[in-house]
C-alpha cells in the first residue's frame, strides 16, 4: 500500500522533516517562502495532506478548487484564522492544529516585551551598541516597574495562563477578561473582570492573548486604549488585528500609553513602518513560539494529527 504524501510548503524544524519523511512520502517546497493559493491549490492534485503554517492562506475561493485528493489539512500553527473553516469542513478536509505545546514559549516572549518595553530596552541598546554612552543621570532612562503592579490579561487560554505563572513570580496582581470564568484553581488568585472595560481601568500592564476573531478584530481601538490608566504598557503576542494600530501610535504620541510591546501587526510580514520611529514600541518579528523545543513540539503534533488520520482514527486535535 502507498504511503500517503505530505506537503510541507515551510522550512519546520530539522526533527520534524526527519519524522515525516520517514513515515510519509514528503514534497518539500524548494524556497522557505509562503505557499501561495496557485501553489496551494496545484499541491491539493498531489498530496493527500498539507502542513501549512499561518502563511499558506485556505479562504474559500482557494478551498472551492483544491482537488478532491486532498483530505487533511494539518496546520502547524494554533491559530487558525488563515482557514476558512466552513469552506474546508464542506469538502470533506479535515483540519487540525497544534495548541498547548506552544503556551511557555509565547508567554516568555510577551514577558520579555513587557520589561523590555516598560525599562526602555530599544533605546538602551541603541546607545552602547552605537558608542553614544557617554554619560550616566538619575534620570537617565527612568522606567516603569514591573513588580508588584496590576497586569491585565485578555484571554485565559493556555498562552495568558503561562504569563500569569511567570508574572506571579514578580510579584506582579493578576487580572484577566475571559468568555467565561476560570476554576478556582485555575484562577490561582487571579481577579475575574467580566466586562473588558472595567479590567482597563486597572492595569499599568495589559497584555493580549485572545484569538483573532471577526468579534475581537479592532479590539483595543482608541476608546478602549483611553481606558487605560495613562502610562499603562500594551502588549500584544497574539495577533495583530487586535489593535488598531493608528489609535495605538496616537497613543503613545500623546503620551498616554508610556511604551508598548509588540510581537504581532496588522500586516505580516513588514509591520507598520510608522511605529519604526518610536523607541517606546518595542518589536518584535511574530516569533512568540520560536525556541526549538517548541517548534520540534509544534511539527510532532501536527505529524501526530496525520499518524491518527490515516490509522483510521479521530485526530487529536481536530477542529
Amino acid at each position: 500500500m502507498p504511503r500517503p504524501v505530505v506537503w510541507i510548503p515551510r522550512r519546520l524544524s530539522e526533527a520534524t522533516l526527519a519524522r515525516a519523511r520517514r513515515d510519509y512520502d514528503v514534497i518539500l517546497k524548494d524556497d522557505d517562502s509562503p505557499g501561495t493559493a496557485d501553489e496551494i491549490v496545484a499541491m491539493s492534485a498531489r498530496a493527500d495532506a498539507m502542513i501549512p503554517c499561518h502563511s499558506e492562506r485556505f479562504g474559500a475561493d482557494v478551498v472551492a478548487r483544491l482537488d478532491p485528493r486532498l483530505k487533511i489539512v494539518a496546520n502547524h500553527s494554533v491559530g487558525t484564522d488563515h482557514c476558512d473553516l466552513p469552506a474546508l469542513r464542506s469538502r470533506g478536509i479535515a483540519v487540525t492544529n497544534t495548541p498547548g505545546v506552544l503556551s511557555d514559549a509565547t508567554a516568555e516572549l510577551a514577558m520579555m516585551l513587557m520589561l523590555g518595553a516598560a525599562r526602555h530596552a530599544v533605546t538602551g541598546d541603541r546607545i552602547v551598541r552605537s558608542g553614544g554612552w557617554d554619560f550616566w543621570s538619575p534620570a537617565f532612562l527612568v522606567g516603569k516597574q514591573v513588580t508588584g503592579a496590576r497586569l491585565g490579561i485578555v484571554g485565559m487560554g493556555g498562552v495568558g495562563r503561562s504569563l500569569a505563572r511567570k508574572a506571579r513570580g514578580f510579584d506582579m496582581e493578576i487580572h484577566y477578561h475571559n468568555r467565561r470564568r476560570l476554576p478556582p484553581d485555575e484562577e490561582a488568585g487571579a481577579i475575574f473582570h467580566a466586562d473588558l472595560d472595567s479590567l482597563l481601568t486597572v492595569s499599568d500592564f495589559l497584555s493580549l492573548h485572545c484569538p483573532a476573531t471577526p468579534a475581537t478584530e479592532g479590539l483595543m481601538n482608541a476608546d478602549r486604549l483611553a481606558r487605560l490608566p495613562r502610562g499603562a504598557i500594551l502588549v500584544n503576542a497574539a495577533r495583530g488585528s487586535l489593535v488598531d494600530e493608528t489609535a495605538l501610535l496616537a497613543a503613545i504620541k500623546s503620551g498616554h500609553l508610556a511604551a508598548a510591546g509588540l510581537d504581532c501587526f496588522v500586516t505580516e510580514p513588514g509591520g507598520n513602518p510608522t511605529f519604526a520611529g518610536h523607541e517606546n514600541i518595542m518589536m518584535m518579528p511574530h516569533v512568540g513560539s520560536a525556541t526549538v523545543r517548541t517548534r520540534d513540539a509544534m511539527g510532532f503534533k501536527a505529524l501526530d494529527n496525520l499518524d491518527a488520520f490515516f490509522a483510521g482514527r479521530r485526530p487529536p486535535d481536530l477542529l
